[in-house]
């Protein structure tokens, strides 16, 4: 049985853009959610498998996963060739989207399994990498061919930085159908921050607790201000599989009193955090191939007007000019992180530069009217004819 087509029931008429994100949608994907429902000129349809947590704008319209989809994985893990959607799967999503003037699939690593949907799809596919989804299983060998005809089936193929473009060419793309799309940041107010008078200073970093992120980097260079700093403390928002190996090693340096694992923090918390705070650090690091490209919770934090430490990894550098609206590391180094955070504790000019240009600088590039507008610019590229 074919799946009902919503086409009918969207309003206006405007052209319509499909979009699949196979879980619709994780916390961490909330920038997501503000590409999709800042569509203006497009009218956006969503496709999902499966449903996290409750999101306002359009629900998503359920494509089921295959009952045996476990059959797929077990020949995948046999062979180390991608499993692939079910034909069922792809007539689905191939009829539910047989009105689109484009048809965009979040995340690389969801589209090299989509290949039958893809085949059959009527509108232009437009693909788009986030960071993480360029490396693990999808950048083998094994997953050549399929990414070859993943690519070859794309119109277009966005990326979050330059440097996630470069890591997507290496994987087989055409360079001539890269594109750049930068995340969307939500309306922050920037809130004047100035260093403490008492010495107190309140590290933040926000971010999921995998090894990417850098957090021992940040441990034990927290550990090192804090000798020159006792009252300091450092506050740590995120879950992930890291988090007893970090609380282990703050223990192990003697800092496990003024760290604070504050776990997922919503908008609303996030958004207090940052204007209780000092200093936001983000020292990420490249792991297996697994890069960055841009931190969104790195881009809120400066909107809202927190000087910035970070490292010179992936996209970081595209938007954080070292000394004037930033301060950049290298990768896993805790002293010079350390130093860092000791040059801009020790400056209350640079700090107050940091925090100014850091914010103008952020909401020059990311502000949504700006980046809904390229977004849009670049699915009207997609649906021209070639």
């Amino acid at each position: 049985m074919r799946a009902r087509s919503p086409s009918s029931e969207l309003s206006g008429n405007r052209p319509i853009a499909a979009l699949f994100c196979a879980t619709y949608l994780r916390p961490e994907m909330l920038h997501i959610h503000r590409h999709i429902t800042g569509l203006r000129t497009f009218e956006p349809l969503v496709l999902a498998q499966k449903t996290a947590g409750r999101w306002t704008g359009p629900q998503p319209v359920l494509v089921p996963r295959s009952p045996l989809r476990f059959l797929g994985r077990g020949l995948e893990h046999l062979s180390g060739r991608p499993w692939q959607v079910s034909l069922r799967e792809a007539d689905r999503i191939s009829y539910s989207i047989r009105q689109a003037a484009v048809f965009h699939v979040f995340f690389g690593n969801v589209a090299v399994h989509m290949l039958p949907a893809l085949r059959c799809c009527a509108a232009p596919v437009v693909l788009s990498f986030h960071g993480a989804d360029v490396a693990g299983a999808i950048a083998t060998a094994a997953y050549a061919e399929a990414r070859r005809e993943m690519f070859s089936l794309a119109r277009l193929v966005l990326c979050r930085s330059a440097q996630l473009a470069e890591n997507v060419a290496s994987l087989g793309c055409p360079p001539e159908k890269l594109r750049i799309m930068r995340t969307i940041l939500p309306e922050i107010e920037f809130v004047p921050h100035a260093p403490p008078n008492d010495g107190a200073w309140q590290i933040l970093q926000a971010a999921r607790l995998v090894p990417k992120k850098g957090l021992p980097t940040a441990l034990r260079a927290f550990a090192q201000f804090r000798n020159s700093f006792p009252a300091a403390r450092f506050l740590i928002a995120g879950e992930g599989p890291q988090e007893a190996e970090l609380r282990g090693l703050a223990a192990s340096l003697g800092i496990a009193s003024a760290v604070d694992f504050a776990g997922f923090l919503d908008q609303d918390s996030l958004g207090r955090a940052f204007a209780s705070s000092h200093i936001f650090v983000h020292p990420s690091e490249s792991v297996g191939g697994d890069v960055e490209g841009i931190p969104n919770a790195m881009l809120e934090a400066m909107a809202a007007g927190l000087p910035a430490v970070a490292t010179r990894h992936g996209g970081i550098p595209e938007v954080i000019s070292h000394g004037t609206s930033g301060l950049l590391c290298p990768e896993r180094d805790p002293g010079a992180l350390a130093a860092a955070l000791l040059q801009l504790a020790g400056d209350p000019s640079l700090y107050r530069t940091l925090s100014q240009e850091g914010s103008a600088n952020v909401k020059a590039q990311f502000s949504s009217a700006h980046r809904i507008s390229e977004i849009e610019a670049l699915y009207r590229e997609a649906a021209s004819p070639p």
